[in-house]
């Protein structure tokens, strides 16, 4: 195949072919990128995207397709020419193709595939990861953002939200399992803890995860625009019941999700046992998601864990 290769170079017209080649495949390339509509956010074989954010993440992988089947289809191109060019009736020149000539021509096609395809995706990735993804200080300021608790156990999610005192671990708290319920178009941010092993908070219709580590508080962030019930998956083995680690995301009307936490909060309030120490496992909201030490008291082998 490298002998074809430098062979068909050297001739005037394996030249112009391999350049005509390049030409071709870059300016479909980035044409494809151009084409690509990074508002549909609807991926092929992908579950329903019910996020604000989840298309930059489709945009991606589907751009990425493109490439890969433009840089196997111009393969195959040029096996073909290189299977009819260099018949029986071509006379075999045979070299080690590590002349300059030759390392140039590798470096070339080498250097732009590297930049159309794992550059584009390099950028765009590094540009939504931090102005997006990780912006949880942009997401902290919103008026109407909703901050969540999430106690990752063997083998199930807690959730802990602020009641109207607006403070975590107090008795107007509104604790769930399995069961999270947020307000579609406005951002929620996540604090994820596990009291056992590592966990991995996955919710792929909003396509995020995160890890959920002991004695560490990390974070994550979604924007619904789709009211529906979504999956809650873990996807960090983690035991023997790792099958039965999920639970069910349900984005609400702005309107109804109020309606529940109101009625949740004065019901967990009448319910309170201050004595009930595993039961106060949540922490002071962390706007740095620094690491935390799990507190004194706290009961080692229960479901959840409080955090100072």
């Amino acid at each position: 195949m490298i002998n074809a290769l430098t062979s068909g170079w050297r001739a005037g017209a394996g030249k112009r072919g391999l350049l005509a080649l390049l030409g071709v495949l870059v300016t479909l390339s980035f044409s494809a990128a151009a084409l690509a509509d990074p508002i549909v956010g609807e991926g092929y074989g992908l579950p329903f995207d019910a996020s604000r954010d989840g298309h930059r993440i489709d945009w991606l992988i589907e751009v990425t397709n493109i490439f890969v089947i433009l840089l196997a289809l111009a393969m195959c191109v040029w096996i073909l020419y290189a299977v009819f060019k260099h018949n029986q009736d071509h006379k075999a020149d045979y070299d080690h193709g590590d002349s300059k000539h030759h390392v140039a021509v590798a470096m070339g096609v080498s250097a732009i595939i590297f930049f159309v395809v794992d550059g584009n995706l390099w950028f765009n990735s590094t540009v939504d990861v931090n102005t997006v993804y990780w912006n949880f200080e942009e997401s902290e300021k919103h008026p109407d953002a909703v901050r969540i608790e999430i106690n990752a156990h063997q083998w199930a999610w807690d959730a802990r939200y602020a009641g109207p005192d607006n403070k975590f671990n107090t008795a107007d708290d509104v604790v769930t399992l399995n069961d999270i319920r947020v307000p579609n178009d406005v951002p929620v941010l996540f604090q994820i803890a596990s009291t056992d092993v590592i966990h991995s908070f996955s919710l792929p219709n909003f396509r995020v995860k995160q890890d959920a580590m002991p004695g560490m508080v990390t974070r994550m962030r979604i924007w619904p625009a789709k009211i529906g019930e979504y999956d809650i998956g873990c996807t960090q083995h983690c035991g023997t019941n790792h099958y039965k680690m999920k639970g069910r995301l349900t984005v609400m009307s702005k309107a109804d999700y109020a309606s529940w936490h109101k009625a949740m909060s004065m019901h967990h309030a009448r319910g309170f046992d201050a004595k009930d120490i595993a039961a106060h496992w949540g922490w002071d909201w962390k706007r740095s998601g620094n690491t935390v030490k799990a507190h004194k008291d706290a009961p080692k082998k229960t479901a959840a864990a409080v955090f100072e």
